[in-house]
């Protein structure tokens, strides 16, 4: 191959490499065109309220803590939780909620602000799902499916339901002491 042609071809790759490693990044679908969940817990953005990094944080199976973000996307009108419920199969878990938390217009509002919200069910057990039910003063209801989550790592501080310890474990602790 002559020397003239050897620089028309490397010129000519220099030019169209930018232009050709695109390529990949043109289309539907790409990681910049959607939303992207880093954390652990879910969220739903189907509604006037967005529920935003919902889990259940569990300190021994059958209780946890419920925890979310509620983003109100309603500029001129503030809303509130009114309920939070077990939904499908898991409409026998019971959610501790004190009363209504208000989500200030265009605001947010974390579901600590209404007190620790405990929930108990057969269900709740670290590297389960849970449905819950989100049920608004104005805005549409909302149902989605939380992770539970063990009370470790980034999630040791949540404060957890109370859980009396089982006969084993106080005899084991009694055995211990001496």
């Amino acid at each position: 191959m002559n020397a003239p042609l050897r620089r028309s071809i490397a010129a000519a790759a220099v030019v169209l490499a930018p232009t050709l490693s695109a390529c990949g990044l043109t289309g539907f679908d790409n990681p910049t065109d959607v939303v992207y969940n880093p954390g652990v817990g879910v969220n739903e953005r189907s509604g006037t309220i967005d529920v935003l990094h919902a889990l259940v944080v569990s300190g021994a199976d059958g209780s946890g803590t419920v925890v979310a973000t509620l983003a109100n996307n309603d500029q001129a009108e503030e809303d509130a939780l009114t309920q939070l419920a077990g939904a499908g199969e898991d409409s026998g878990a019971s959610v501790s909620l004190d009363g209504p938390l208000d989500i200030p217009a265009g605001g947010t509002a974390q579901l600590f602000d209404a007190g620790e919200v405990f929930i108990e069910g057969d269900t709740i057990e670290p590297g389960a799902f849970v449905e819950l039910t989100f049920t608004f003063e104005q805005s549409e209801t909302v149902t989605v499916e939380v992770p539970v989550v063990a009370r470790r790592g980034d999630f040791s501080d949540i404060p957890v339901p109370s859980v009396a310890p089982t006969p084993a474990a106080e005899d084991h602790e009694e055995s211990s002491a001496h």
